[in-house]
């Protein structure tokens, strides 16, 4: 432990980066420990190999669900308010469920909240005072839940109680989604430079146990982990797809594209699937990083792709207002929907069914087989978080609305909420 450095925040005036250098010949994984720790809490016994919960199903990212449904006809249940009341334009935060059923819903105010599905508050926990708050979807492993935000710091709580096991400062701001595996919590994190780096934390206390300084300018994508291809990726703003060995983390090439990867990351069949803000789709190689094929939108790729095995098809939102249904082989156009907005999150896929929020304020549900629509349900602003389905319900977060972003007091508009969507039959 290196005696007399000061934990950094995001205010501080130096980067993480900065202080490493400036530490000289102490050695990066070991100053990234002692830097890091908050001493928040007195940690807690994580052992499982896979986690209960994380963003969009697993360390694949696939986000598709084979056993859910989505009613058939759908109306509003309830809405939980105040989750999201911040002007930040990224993809928001998404509720995932939890064993017992109910849901742990992250949001731009700073607070993640225990719900069960009738609505009611179990706990509330201030993370963070950030601006930003939260943008990232909590992993959850033997009844802990992980969750970064805009502070730059990775948060321990327990799901049962609320209470913080552990915080661990890591950089300048963190908008990616965690993944867990074996007991180590996976992360991209931003540095003010700009920069960014990724990471490792063990589970049960937050000590850096790996990093890897190489990414730069802001690294907001989710990294993927495909156990079977022995790989982790992740994008950045730089434009780089990055690659490392698992387990063993080994860089092992990095892929450019035009512009920044700002999405999730998906892996499927040996190859990681993502978009760019150079308006294409991608599908490169897990192998080596090479690109097997681009499909080009309209506008600019935010929206992180889904991936079915089953049917063999990716489900890509673009900027340009569309979702695309493309074969995952050839990157062949299978079906479009347009949208009303453009579409940067993330399309949620079930036995029948493709989901996904637009910037018409509009949750749209539309068949997987041909892109009709099925149903839509509004909120008060933009929809960019990934949904949820959950016991043959429907749950979603929107950005609050343009006139409560207009008021700093809130008072001519509303905030965003999480929504709960039924059967109304």
């Amino acid at each position: 432990m290196v005696v007399g450095v000061p934990t950094l925040g995001v205010n501080d005036g130096v980067s993480r980066r900065d202080a490493l250098a400036a530490l000289g010949a102490v050695g990066v994984g070991t100053t990234a420990g002692c830097l890091g720790t908050l001493g928040v809490g007195d940690g807690v016994a994580v052992t499982s190999t896979t986690a209960t919960t994380q963003f969009r199903g697993g360390l694949q990212r696939q986000g598709v669900y084979p056993d859910a449904r989505v009613p058939t006809e759908a109306g509003p249940a309830w809405t939980l308010r105040g989750v999201n009341t911040g002007d930040h334009t990224a993809a928001k935060a998404s509720p995932v469920a939890l064993a017992s059923g109910d849901l742990l819903v992250p949001g731009d105010s700073g607070s993640l909240w225990r719900v069960t599905p009738a609505g009611d508050v179990v706990w509330q926990t201030e993370v963070t005072n950030a601006s930003r708050g939260i943008h990232g979807t909590p992993a959850v492993a033997d009844g802990v839940a992980f969750i970064g935000a805009y502070d730059g710091v990775m948060t321990a709580l327990d799901v049962e109680s609320g209470d913080l096991a552990w915080r661990a400062n890591l950089g300048d701001a963190i908008g990616s989604s965690p993944g867990y595996h074996d007991g180590v919590v996976y992360i991209a994190v931003e540095y003010a430079d700009p920069s960014g780096a990724m990471f490792g934390l063990d589970a049960s206390s937050g000590d850096v146990v790996w990093e890897d300084q190489r990414v730069t300018d802001h690294p907001h994508s989710t990294c993927a982990i495909d156990r079977d291809a022995g790989r982790l990726v992740v994008g950045s703003n730089d434009g780089y797809l990055y690659a490392w060995s698992y387990p063993d983390l080994e860089f092992v090439w990095k892929t450019p594209t035009e512009q920044p990867i700002k999405g999730p990351v998906a892996t499927y069949d040996g190859s990681a699937f993502f978009g760019s803000w150079d308006r294409n789709a991608y599908r490169v190689a897990l192998d080596d990083g090479s690109v097997e094929w681009t499909k080009r939108t309209g506008g600019l790729v935010m929206s992180g792709p889904s991936v079915d095995a089953a049917t063999g098809t990716v489900y890509v939102g673009s900027k340009d207002e569309t979702l695309y249904a493309l074969d995952a082989a050839s990157g062949d156009e299978t079906w479009t929907f347009d949208a009303d907005g453009a579409i940067i999150g993330c399309p949620t896929v079930t036995s029948e069914h493709v989901l996904v929020g637009a910037y018409d304020e509009t949750l749209h549900v539309v068949s997987k087989a041909d892109g009709e629509p099925t149903w839509g349900s509004s909120g008060v602003g933009r929809v960019t978080s990934t949904p949820l389905v959950h016991d043959r319900a429907v749950y979603f977060t929107d950005r609050a609305s343009e006139t409560y972003l207009a008021d700093e007091s809130g008072a001519s508009g509303t905030s965003g909420g999480l929504y709960k969507v039924a059967s109304a039959v």
